[in-house]
Parts: C-alpha cells; sequence; structure tokens
C-alpha cells in the first residue's frame, strides 16, 4: 500500500509564513521604537515583553520553514513511495528514488545495493546530486558500513566519518576521504535484501537522525517494492519460458511427419497434428472437440478393439497395421501404435494414437518386388537412380542361353492361358536354377531365357557357376515331369560360352535396358541354338576353365552364323 502522510496544504503554510513575516515587522519596529524613544511612562516589563516577543517571534519562523522543509520531504517521499508501489518495472522507478532521497537529504551521491544470486551485494542504482548516474571508476564507498548494514541489518548514521571511533582505522573511509554517511537497509520478511548508502565526501554533520528516521521508513516501502518487482520479472522469465517450450512443443508436434490424435476417455479427440490433418483429410476445426467415430469411423472401428485393451491394461500397442477404406481416397495402409495418455500425477485420462500412411510405401515395395522379379536382384542393387546414364564397361561374362526344345509345336495344339501356363512353369525353373547361383538373368526371350555369370558382382568361378546353372535347368526339367502329363513333357537346349562383352544401360532415357553387348553373346546363342534335346554344349574356352572339375565330352565343331571358323565344342554329362 503507498505511504500516507498527514501534512497541513502547502498554501496553509504560506499563509502562515506571511503572518508571521508581518507580525514579526511589526514586533521589530515596536522594539526600535522603544529602544529609541524609550518613553518614561513605561514599564521595564514592557520593554522586556517586547524582546521576548521579538526573539519569540524569530524562533517561531525558524519552526516553520523547518516544518515547510519537512512537509515538503515527507511529500516528495510519499509522492515516489506511491509511484514504487504502482508499477512493477523497478529500474526506472529506482532511478527516481534514488534523485529524491539525495535531494530530500543533500547527499552528494546514492547508491542502492541488491544481493545477486550468490548472495553477494551488487549496486543496482548509482546517482549523484546532479541526477546522473555514476560512472563505475567512482563507486568509491565504505564496504565497512555497507556491510554492516547488510549483516547487522541496523542503520548506520555518522556525521564525520573521518573522526567516528566506529571506522578507525578502516581503510575506505580513511581513503576516500568519506564524511556524512547515511546508510539503511532494506528488508522484506525479517531478511535483508539490500541497502540504501548516501554520502557527502566534503561537508560534515549533513545528515541528521531524522533523516535516517526517515529513510528507513521509505527502505522498508522500497524493500516491498523490490521484492514485488523480482516476483513479477521472475514470473514472467518463467512464463516467456514456458511460451518458448510450449512454441518449441507445438513446432515439433506439427514437424512430426506421422498423424498424431490424443482423445480423453470419452473418446473425444483433444489434440491432432498437421500431418493427421493430412492423412485423415481432414483439417483441425472438423476433428478437434469431435468423438473419434464422429471423425473417421472407419479408424475407430479398426481401433475400438485395441484402444479399450490399452485402457484395461494401461500399457501401449505398438505397430498395429490396418487398412481402413477413407472416401473418397480409398483404401489406405497404416501403421498404429497406441498408448496411455498421462497427466501431471500419472492419472490415465485419454489415449494417444499415433499412426503412420504406408500406402505409397507399401506400393513401392510391390512394384519392386515386381521389379525384381523381372530384373536380377544384384542388378538392382548396383543400380543408382541418381546416377543413371547411357553407356557401359567392358567385363569378363560366361553367357548362359537356354531354350524349349518343342514350344513352337506345343503352342499350335493348346490355347493361349494353357500355353503361357506351362511356359511359366518352364521358365520359373531356369529362372530358380539361374538365381541359385547369382546368376543375372537378361531377359526372357519367348520360350527361352539369357542369363550371364561374373557381373555386375564379380564372381571368380563364374563359369562353374553358369555350369550348375545349366545342370539344375536340366535337374529342374526332370522334376517338373515327374508332375506333368507326357503331352506337356518339353525339354531344354543350353549353351554356355565365356568371353568379354559391354555391360551396361542401352535404350533412351525413357526407357533403359541394362544388358551385354558383344561376340561372346552371340556366339553363346549360336552354340545354344545347336543343343539338342536336354543338352548342355559350352564352347572350348569355357571348358578349359572347368576342365578338371566337370565330365564333357567333345562333339562335331559347329558352324555358327557370322564365324570364319567352325566353334569347338563339349558336351556336358556333370561334375566330377
Amino acid at each position: 500500500m503507498p505511504m500516507e502522510f498527514n501534512v497541513p496544504d502547502s498554501l496553509t503554510f504560506t499563509a502562515l509564513d506571511q503572518k508571521m513575516l508581518h507580525l514579526e515587522s511589526i514586533v521589530t519596529q515596536m522594539s526600535n521604537f522603544l529602544s529609541q524613544s524609550r518613553p518614561s511612562a513605561l514599564p521595564p516589563l514592557i520593554y522586556e515583553g517586547i524582546n521576548q516577543l521579538s526573539g519569540l517571534m524569530a524562533q517561531t519562523h525558524k519552526q516553520i520553514n523547518a516544518l515547510e522543509e519537512e512537509r515538503r520531504s515527507l511529500r516528495a517521499l510519499a509522492q515516489v513511495a506511491q509511484y514504487v508501489n504502482s508499477t512493477l518495472e523497478l529500474d526506472d522507478v529506482l532511478q527516481i528514488v534514488m534523485d529524491t532521497i539525495i535531494r530530500i537529504t543533500r547527499a552528494e551521491r546514492g547508491f542502492l545495493m541488491l544481493r545477486n544470486d550468490s548472495g553477494e551485494l551488487a549496486i543496482r542504482v548509482a546517482r549523484n546530486w546532479e541526477q546522473a548516474t555514476i560512472d563505475p571508476s567512482e563507486f568509491a564507498i565504505s564496504r565497512t558500513v555497507i556491510y554492516r548494514v547488510a549483516n547487522e541489518g541496523t542503520p548506520v548514521l555518522t556525521t564525520n566519518a573521518q573522526e567516528d571511533p566506529r571506522f578507525t582505522g578502516q581503510q575506505s573511509v580513511i581513503a576516500y576521504n568519506l564524511r556524512s554517511i547515511l546508510c539503511v537497509p532494506l528488508k522484506a520478511k525479517d531478511s535483508v535484501i539490500g541497502v540504501i548508502f548516501a554520502d557527502n565526501r566534503i561537508r560534515t554533520g549533513l545528515f541528521t537522525q531524522k533523516d535516517l528516521t526517515m529513510l528507513a521508513d521509505f527502505a522498508n516501502q522500497a524493500a516491498v517494492a523490490i521484492e514485488n518487482a523480482r516476483l513479477f520479472a521472475s514470473v514472467k522469465q518463467t512464463l516467456a519460458e514456458v511460451t518458448e517450450l510450449k512454441n518449441l512443443m507445438d513446432n515439433i508436434f506439427s514437424s512430426i511427419t506421422s498423424g498424431v490424435l490424443t482423445a480423453d476417455v470419452g473418446q473425444r479427440i483433444l489434440m491432432c497434428n498437421r500431418s493427421a490433418e493430412m492423412i485423415l483429410g481432414r483439417n483441425a476445426p472438423q476433428i478437434l472437440g469431435r468423438e473419434l467415430d464422429d471423425v473417421v469411423p472407419p479408424l475407430e472401428d479398426m481401433l475400438q478393439p485395441y484402444i479399450e485393451r490399452v485402457r484395461q491394461t494401461d500399457q501401449p500397442m505398438i505397430g498395429l497395421e490396418g487398412r481402413p477404406v477413407f472416401p473418397p481416397r480409398g483404401p489406405m495402409d497404416l501403421r498404429f501404435s497406441l498408448s496411455p495418455l498421462k497427466d501431471a500425477q500419472q492419472e490415465t485420462y485419454g489415449v494417444a494414437i499415433v499412426f503412420e500412411d504406408l500406402t505409397e510405401k507399401k506400393q513401392l515395395e510391390a512394384q519392386r518386388r515386381l521389379f525384381e522379379r523381372m530384373v536380377s536382384p544384384a542388378v538392382i542393387a548396383q543400380l543408382d537412380p541418381d546416377s543413371l546414364q547411357l553407356g557401359g564397361q567392358r567385363s569378363q561374362i560366361t553367357v548362359l542361353f537356354a531354350d524349349i526344345h518343342g514350344f513352337t509345336s506345343y503352342s499350335e495344339s493348346v490355347n493361349p492361358e494353357e500355353l503361357v501356363s506351362i511356359l511359366n512353369s518352364y521358365l520359373a525353373g531356369a529362372a530358380e536354377a539361374v538365381l541359385s547361383e547369382s546368376g543375372t538373368i537378361d531377359k526372357f526371350l519367348g520360350d527361352g531365357i539369357m542369363a550371364w555369370f561374373n557381373a555386375p558382382v564379380q564372381q571368380p568361378d563364374h563359369t562353374l557357376r553358369a555350369v550348375r546353372a545349366a545342370l539344375g535347368i536340366r535337374q529342374r526339367v526332370l522334376e517338373l515331369h515327374q508332375v506333368l502329363p507326357p503331352s506337356r513333357q518339353l525339354t531344354f537346349g543350353i549353351g554356355i560360352h565365356v568371353g568379354d562383352a559391354i555391360l551396361g544401360l542401352v535404350g533412351t532415357e525413357k526407357r533403359l535396358d541394362y544388358t551385354a553387348i558383344g561376340d561372346c553373346v552371340n556366339t553363346a546363342k549360336r552354340v545354344e541354338e545347336n543343343a539338342g534335346s536336354s543338352q548342355i554344349l559350352i564352347t572350348e574356352s569355357a571348358y578349359q576353365l572347368v576342365a578338371d572339375q566337370v565330365i564333357a565330352t567333345p562333339v562335331e565343331p559347329i558352324s555358327a552364323k557370322g564365324k570364319r571358323e567352325p566353334v569347338p565344342v563339349y558336351n556336358l554329362v556333370g561334375l566330377k
């Protein structure tokens, strides 16, 4: 509460002062007249009364002036105290306070010191008689006086510190030539939070006990205001930190790529983030405050059993997947995690739902699986989508061609559906045999298959792998014959050759093939074309690389198209 003072109005003091001056003038004139003429008819008692009255009038006038000065001081302090208690922004007010104290006490300087976080006294305001802020280089004050007031909680008044026995031998008092000192504690809740220090390094006897009492009363008001301001500043800082934290959490919450919903025990939605809006196809006003089955019935139908389980067990459920239908988007692949929503007392008051839209990811995975069935996984692993470009590099590879014998005549006697079914059965067996040896399937050629080894992954035993793949094809055909009727039992002719080829991307930027080009590919194809039913022919260059590991017999060299000389070949029987 602001300080209240019961002081006369300034006009009353002014009128009284004028009347006293008038009476004093009359008494002075009477005294002068009597002292000059001194009528004999007047008794001596009259002369003595006039002289006493003259002295009394002068003394009364001095008292009126003193009361007027005190009234002005009290009013100034009352106004400052009221100002201090009317605002919580204290820094500017403290400067006004110190200027007022210096003016009414006639001090040369004034300092207001507060305890910091470590308990040490630090100067908050330093002002001089010119109402200017004191430079730190002029902070020449008596720490002895300050710490005595701060530690004992009692004010200190000295009219001449140089001669005051309480400060005999104190270096700061002597060195700084301190004279009149007035220092009072700032107390809040029986604790000294700081001090007010005023001094004059020139005049002695400047301060009085009345100044000390007045300043001590004001310090009590100022201390309360300071504590209120500190509390207000602390609340402001805490609020700012909470606001900053909330903004950070809101930003994080909004930037989470997963959708997030929170719902109370009645399944009324309390919060949702931007990702949830995008996945559900609804904005926040259409979601918040409504029940889950009103917003997204398909979601509620799918999650209801799990929500009940989370409530009963008070345990989260992670990694749930479902495929609800959201008009107009249609079926969506979603992954969910549910967890209990708890308050500060760890009481469950709802459920948090985190969900991810896996629809596009599932589609890409399906496309990749289809792609892996069309292109060797080894080739896929070597492809960098960001650096695809036409061209290739020379590599030594072993090429394998396999073609179904009798398929053309067979196709003339069956319908297309049956034809495709039997073709897939044979080609699937051939593909499995090649892939089991980590070969790369280049393409399916109608009723045939082209594959190679040693690229894109280097394989020191690439020719032996091709041989084992060819034997695997023959074995799988035999196994297929055991479940197929005789009319559907077909065979393969296989050719194997080793040599250099260019491997890389061929085509255009819109349509690319990863393939092998070179004479060794053509040679392998010509050898396969000359292979008999269930026969595996390998060229001499391929045979030399595996001669000590296979059983093969030389056969009549073949005349391959495009070759000037016959190509020596061996009939592969098996492995040693």
